[in-house]
């Protein structure tokens, strides 16, 4: 049976359509009328996957329109889309190619088909993304003000900070509401943070960013996270391996998650000894101390199992 895969450049007014292996390609307004054409047409081809890119917000709404229809969707990474028409050499660039392109991905790589966030859990994640908005504006005003000499605009910052300081507290308050309020969240978070170096802001970072957490293997969440090293090797040469990728909210919290593991965790910090007595630089030890912990959640969600100290 032919494999049919559609891939849809996502803009501000209009999505762009290309189908494979047909090559057929459409377009329709990214509006109720527009994405009520595009699920009847998407039926009507059956296809196997649904590709759209990430574009910062745009692809929310269409990507939850063509899942509530019972489509394949699938949200691929821009970065990989690119480097994939570069290694084809495809340099022209207009909408309905980066559509042919997204399809032509989604045809070679076949991306697995995950279910998209409920709404609460999209809300969730909107809640942390916000905060962690609010955090970095309040940095960047602290950076403004340390640099600053006029008095007044010293006292203008200040002023700001302190605003920002209580939108921060009121949205904590919002997402405690929230989080405490619904008793599946709540068992996981404290499951979560029964860990020693996690805590409520990494349990809900996990919780909102990462419902995959307990159902995936060890490698497949380690990758989905950013945190699973890529090796560079050709013949006798050997190049350092590196992270990158996946989700850059999981991975920081994570990170944050391991600053303190190796403090205050007994197994991690031990862990992250051995790895520094056989010479591995201290953040190459971090990034491990990082992934041991995802792994560890992992196994504690899927078994639902709280921490035990070792």
């Amino acid at each position: 049976m032919e494999m049919i895969t559609v891939g849809i450049d996502v803009s501000r007014d209009r999505l762009d359509v290309a189908v494979r292996p047909s090559g057929e390609v459409f377009s329709v307004d990214r509006k109720a009328a527009g994405l009520d054409e595009l699920v009847v047409r998407l039926r009507q081809l059956a296809p196997h996957i649904v590709a759209l890119e990430a574009t910062g917000g745009y692809e929310t709404i269409v990507a939850a329109a063509l899942a509530s229809a019972g489509l394949p969707v699938v949200i691929v990474n821009p970065a990989q889309v690119r480097a994939f028409a570069k290694a084809l050499g495809q340099r022209a660039k207009t909408d309905p190619i980066d559509a042919a392109v997204i399809a032509h991905f989604a045809e070679a790589t076949r991306p697995e088909v995950r279910p998209l966030p409920d709404e609460a859990t999209q809300m969730l994640a909107d809640l942390v993304a916000r905060r962690r908005q609010i955090i970095e504006m309040i940095g960047a005003e602290r950076q403004r003000e340390s640099r600053m000499t006029r008095r007044s605009l010293k006292a203008d910052i200040a002023r700001m900070i302190r605003l920002l300081e209580k939108e921060l507290s009121k949205l904590d308050r919002e997402l405690d509401d929230v989080v405490r309020g619904t008793p599946a969240w709540r068992e996981k978070e404290d499951l979560l943070a029964s860990v020693p170096g996690v805590g409520p802001v990494i349990a809900r970072t996990m919780i909102a960013e990462m419902p995959e957490l307990g159902r995936l293997n060890r490698r497949e969440i380690a990758a989905l996270a950013g945190l699973a090293p890529f090796t560079r090797q050709s013949g006798r040469w050997r190049g350092k391996s590196f992270i990158g990728g996946g989700r850059t909210t999981v991975r920081t919290a994570l990170f944050m998650g391991a600053f303190v593991a190796v403090r205050f965790n007994p197994l991690l910090k031990r862990f992250f000894d051995r790895l520094l007595a056989a010479g591995k630089p201290r953040n190459v030890a971090l990034i491990a101390v990082a992934r041991k912990l995802l792994t560890i959640l992992n196994a504690m969600v899927r078994d639902n199992t709280r921490w035990q100290n070792a």
